[in-house]
């Protein structure tokens, strides 16, 4: 399976591993899924940083791409104009720019997100969940 991870999987992954529910620590971990970030992830975590948000990721983000495709193992998607565009019609409800992105990423690709934000799901996102008992 094809997974899109929000950008706080990605800090989680690479610096509170311990934040990641087991549930979910599996999609990530499972080698038949190929775990995907937006490239408004790198933008989010980058401007956190120098913003002085994120001082614990500074090293993280020092070689952003390569940690995250290189030690992760993750595969980071660009943003192609259409994503940009469909970010940009969304309703004005939501007005968080990575968000849009992200859920515009997901839906240009059909990909299921894994986040624990549910606001994601006003635009429409198939979001993962954990599995009912």
């Amino acid at each position: 399976m094809r997974i899109l991870i929000d950008t706080h999987y990605v800090l989680w992954s690479a610096l509170h591993p311990e934040s990641i529910q087991p549930w979910a620590r599996a999609l990530l971990i499972d080698l038949n899924n190929e775990i995907l970030v937006s490239a408004a992830s790198l933008y989010e975590i980058s401007l956190k940083v120098r913003k002085g948000k994120l001082p614990e990721a500074a090293e993280f983000e020092s070689d952003l791409v390569e940690n995250i495709e290189g030690r992760l193992g993750y595969l980071v998607l660009s943003l192609e104009p259409e994503v940009m565009v469909r970010a940009a019609r969304f309703d004005d409800s939501h007005a968080d720019p990575f968000d849009r992105m992200i859920a515009a990423h997901a839906i240009q690709h059909n990909l299921p997100i894994l986040t624990t934000d549910d606001k994601l799901e006003a635009f429409g996102v198939r979001r993962l969940k954990m599995p009912k008992r």
